[in-house]
């Protein structure tokens, strides 16, 4: 059984940065089977991809590339988020999850989440 849960600060204030880390269990990240991604979910507003790391390499949403940073530690088991210039917009619960491939929907695990507010 694969476990994710995700930690960090749940208040950040605007043009500040972002980082969240995701600890896994019962699953490698050196695994070349997975996407280890980051989601999120605005108040009212549907799930967002945000960007994922795998063995091949990392991937972002485009329209946050130029913000967002995903990296990984396998000596901890641990994959993180960051995202610059952060503004309140940028509040949502965030999810850490591991998916099969770069759809959209194919996700297996997620964390139970936390949320991040934006405000000064």
């Amino acid at each position: 059984q694969v476990q994710l849960q995700e930690s960090g600060p749940g208040l950040v204030k605007p043009s500040q940065t972002l980082s969240l880390t995701c600890t896994v269990s019962g699953g490698s990240l050196t695994s070349n089977l997975y996407y280890w991604t980051w989601i999120r979910q605005p108040p009212g507003k549907e799930l967002e991809w945000m960007g994922a790391i795998a063995s091949s390499g990392s991937y972002y949403r485009p329209s946050l590339k130029s913000r967002i940073s995903i990296s990984k530690d396998t000596s901890k088991n641990q994959f993180t988020l960051q995202l610059n210039s952060v503004t309140p917009e940028d509040t949502a619960v965030y999810y850490c999850a591991r998916y099969r491939s770069l759809a959209e929907t194919d996700m297996d695990y997620r964390g139970k989440g936390t949320l991040v507010t934006v405000s000064s």
